[in-house]
């Protein structure tokens, strides 16, 4: 096979991967237009020398150990310029054990193994077992809250309720319609919602949120669906955390715990 159709066939294998690599680089910095930053970043360095792709069989790992390179040589950023919920939860994570949250990300919401997560963070798997151990550990003691929970499925939805209140958080109600969802939403005023994108009558969740979030800017939203890729197209304002259908319960547990203490939500121009 010769070098052209090689590049060509690892370029679109990058692609597919991209939306990926920008949701967690977003859920890592806090900040879509920083985590777009050093995705592009990525890409770059990746342009000149691809060697990454040679040394690690996954393409999927190799990308992502290329990006932690970059951005953990950059000092670990995150938002620059974050204002109220999201600025007092940046003080919450200066606090937190570096290298806890990558390891969680990594392993919880992006499913990579703990080899791969060995792997890309250049760690033993050891070392990776025990950044996750603490990270369990201080996510626990995150803020403690009120979820609201958007979803038409009545198994999904009282999963959702079971993890959440296992947690220590409050449920204040479910809604399976968006018109339901935003008179809830008024009449509780939750700190969290969980969101599922296509509702039982066609109506949608993202237009949910979009209106709950115009009386409700700092409530932090965690979608939850079968297609995330639909969300992470990089031509509007993304959520950070984006759950894939079907999910496990670490994943559920991980992201709330961070989306309580860490606000990244921005309406989303449905």
């Amino acid at each position: 096979m010769s070098t052209a159709v090689n590049e060509k066939s690892l370029s679109l294998t990058v692609a597919s991967l991209l939306p990926y690599l920008r949701r967690y680089a977003r859920a890592l910095t806090g900040d879509q237009q920083t985590g777009d930053k050093y995705a592009a970043t990525t890409l770059e360095a990746l342009l000149s020398d691809r060697s990454v792709f040679e040394q690690i069989k996954s393409p999927k790992v190799a990308l992502f150990h290329a990006f932690h390179l970059i951005w953990s040589s950059a000092g670990a950023p995150t938002g620059e310029d974050e204002t109220g919920l999201a600025k007092r939860a940046q003080a919450h994570l200066r606090r937190l054990t570096p290298n806890t949250r990558e390891a969680l990300l990594l392993h919880t919401i992006e499913e990579f193994t703990l080899d791969d997560v060995a792997q890309i963070m250049g760690n033993t798997v050891d070392e990776v077992e025990h950044l996750l151990s603490i990270a369990d550990a201080e996510m626990a003691e995150s803020i403690q809250g009120r979820v609201m929970v958007i979803e038409d499925e009545a198994i999904i939805a009282l999963d959702l309720q079971g993890i959440v209140s296992d947690m220590g958080h409050q449920i204040t109600g479910v809604a399976s319609i968006a018109s339901e969802a935003v008179t809830l939403a008024a009449e509780t005023k939750p700190d969290l919602i969980l969101s599922d994108i296509q509702l039982a009558d066609g109506s949608s969740g993202i237009d949910a949120v979009n209106a709950i979030l115009k009386s409700a800017k700092d409530v932090p939203v965690i979608f939850i669906t079968a297609f995330p890729e639909r969300l992470l197209t990089g031509e509007r304002p993304e959520p950070a955390f984006v759950i894939t259908k079907p999910y496990s319960e670490d994943q559920v547990r991980s992201a709330v715990s961070q989306a309580m203490f860490f606000s990244s939500t921005e309406t989303l121009l449905a």
